[in-house]
């Protein structure tokens, strides 16, 4: 592990009970690390993580990193205070979105294995940047490899098993998507965040049977996607 401080940080208001997955979203990880640890950028994360492997810790996990933004997750506003942010390198949709390197999500995994024991963080509280603000953004995207945390238990798995379309109308659909989670004042964007993560072959914001089934899965008490 490479320490870069940021000075991008203040206290915490709010217990650690989330990790928030990123990507950089730039041209190279050079860049990206410059910028988190730019007083005048005013933003930051916890810990960048480099297409080789390489995890850069810029801010003490004790302290708020300025990476979610205005953000919202099951109740929860101040997603700093209660969040570690992990930049995974990548350049995005904007500069070329490609799938991230086995060695960087091994990287990845063992860095989330220990934050997960230091903190109890429940898979559900596992998320993406887009899961917490899907009317700004769509990072770590529909490449990111959630099935592999999944399997480890770092993640929601996507539910396979038994699905069952329970026929709601699109306001039901949104009302259950709340009810996970999301922020759903902008419905298209909430169904569109929800599709990049747990149906990512088709993202076309139609509220389907599918998604209504694959979303009956998880709110049940054991996600159907496990083993």
């Amino acid at each position: 592990m490479i320490d870069t401080p940021s000075p991008n940080f203040d206290e915490r208001d709010a217990p650690i009970s989330m990790v928030v997955l990123h990507y950089t979203g730039m041209q190279d990880a050079a860049s990206a690390i410059t910028r988190l640890a730019d007083p005048e950028a005013k933003v930051s994360a916890h810990y960048v993580v480099t297409e080789d492997g390489q995890v850069v810790r810029m801010v003490p996990e004790d302290k708020r990193a300025w990476h979610a933004g205005r953000s919202h997750w099951r109740g929860i506003t101040d997603i700093n205070s209660a969040s570690i942010g992990i930049e995974i390198v990548n350049p995005g949709h904007e500069f070329g979105y490609r799938p991230f390197p086995d060695e960087q999500i091994d990287a990845l995994i063992q860095l989330m294995q220990g934050i997960k024991e230091r903190y109890g963080i429940t898979r559900g509280n596992v998320v993406g940047h887009s899961d917490i603000a899907p009317a700004r953004k769509q990072d770590p995207g529909e490449l990111f490899p959630w099935a592999r945390l999944a399997k480890l238990r770092l993640a929601l798995p996507r539910p396979t098993k038994n699905l069952m379309d329970p026929g709601w109308s699109d306001a039901g659909f949104l009302l259950a998507l709340e009810r996970f989670g999301y922020e759903v004042t902008d419905p298209l964007a909430a169904t569109v965040a929800f599709q990049r993560r747990f149906r990512p072959e088709l993202i076309d914001g139609t509220i389907d049977g599918e998604c209504r089934a694959i979303l009956l899965a998880l709110l049940l008490p054991k996600p159907q996607g496990d083993e």
